[in-house]
């Protein structure tokens, strides 16, 4: 079928959630993907910071299909060999000391949600539930992780929401402190805002967090969804940061497209959890461990994270020479490693279409801004080409 057919097909069967573009993607290979009509895009959406190592890696593939001859699913009800050797390497290349698998990043943070409070009810008083979250956070679809997101558009039409949230404007450490209530246990946030427009934490501003959480006795939770497994040039972006938090949640990234959550927990916070506490009967399957394991070992054995952190100041730099060019059309750059965005003076979505007819997939977040959240085994020459596209849609709408 073609792209005509297979979207005719998905509007009369498939529910409408999503504002799908005008295509469907059949075929990938490192950072191409085809679709049904066979053009080729250059891919720097990459499931949306998910295809970490490209389409078709063959560390991924064979990890995979190794696994698909040997065992696909069991259940938590026993031990899950390829679980634990990713929990180890998790634990030995992070802060943290004990992991607990999901599969999306909304489970994951639903997850951080759980512990914080049942660790708040055991160690601080059940009076201590309250989480502060940031304006233009993002955190997920579930209930609880809608209310945590810090973005009026994502609450409307799904009141009442569960309690127990609060929202502090990110980057201003004062108006934050000034949040803190009696019932405060714990404050999350993500060291840059993704979904909220590619906006990071401040060096100083992040400090402050980690002084005062340690001050008041509160946790301190990185949603790492989109930013970990070594997007930033780190394998976490707190390591960027030198600052360490009590949780972290992962997902995206860490599966190279299979369905993955973890959540990472200090010990002092891991270990409220007991057994009943939690569960997910998919979470950390031998299939999707599988994957986690492939991707992990391949950004760490081959020393892709000096790659990643070459290429997004590669990257930062050829977007510099466009804000040059086009002082007008581009406002600010923002981001760092291969999470990078553009704030336009102009219509994103103009911008995004017209890249996609000449062969270039990026994403709009909002009306003005541009994400670009390639594969990190993108190359130089890649960056070119989809810099040279850009060029040419910017000269285009803009001149």
């Amino acid at each position: 079928m073609n792209n005509q057919e297979l979207k005719e097909l998905g509007e009369q069967y498939v529910m409408n959630t999503y504002g799908r573009l005008p295509l469907a993607l059949v075929k990938g290979k490192g950072c191409y993907v085809w679709d049904a009509d066979g053009k080729e895009y250059l891919d720097f959406v990459a499931g949306i910071a998910v295809n970490s190592l490209g389409h078709g890696h063959p560390a991924l593939v064979e990890a995979l299909h190794q696994q698909s001859r040997q065992l696909i699913h069991v259940s938590n009800l026993y031990w899950i060999e390829n679980q634990i050797k990713l929990a180890k390497t998790l634990v030995e290349n992070s802060c943290c000391d004990k992991v607990f698998f999901a599969n999306s990043g909304a489970e994951a943070n639903e997850g951080a949600i759980k512990l914080v409070r049942k660790y708040g009810a055991e160690n601080l008083g059940r009076e201590r539930f309250e989480i502060i979250t940031m304006n233009k956070s993002f955190h997920g679809r579930t209930l609880a992780t809608l209310t945590a997101t810090g973005q009026d558009k994502y609450h409307q039409d799904f009141h009442p929401l569960p309690t127990g949230f609060k929202y502090a404007p990110f980057n201003d450490f004062e108006a934050l402190k000034g949040a803190i209530s009696e019932q405060t246990c714990a404050i999350m946030l993500e060291p840059i805002q993704g979904e909220g427009g590619v906006h990071p934490a401040d060096f100083e501003y992040l400090k402050n967090v980690r002084r005062l959480c340690d001050d008041l006795n509160l946790l301190l939770i990185f949603d790492e969804v989109q930013t970990g497994v070594g997007r930033m040039g780190k394998l976490f972006a707190y390591e960027t940061y030198g600052i360490e938090p009590d949780i972290m949640t992962l997902a995206k990234g860490l599966g190279g497209g299979v369905p993955i959550g973890a959540l990472l927990a200090k010990d002092k916070v891991a270990k409220a959890f007991k057994p009943g506490d939690h569960a997910s009967t998919f979470g950390g399957n031998p299939l999707a461990t599988a994957a986690g394991l492939a991707v992990l070992e391949t950004i760490i054995n081959e020393n892709l994270l000096v790659q990643v952190e070459k290429a997004g100041k590669f990257f930062t730099n050829r977007l510099a020479e466009l804000q040059y060019t086009y002082p007008k059309a581009i406002k600010e750059i923002r981001g760092r490693g291969l999470l990078l965005g553009l704030e336009l003076a102009g219509n994103a979505d103009l911008v995004v279409s017209r890249c996609r007819e000449k062969g270039l997939l990026i994403n709009a977040i909002g009306e003005h801004v541009l994400r670009f959240v390639p594969p990190l085994i993108v190359v130089p020459e890649e960056i070119d080409k989809a810099v040279f596209i850009l060029d040419e849609v910017l000269a285009e709408i803009f001149n």
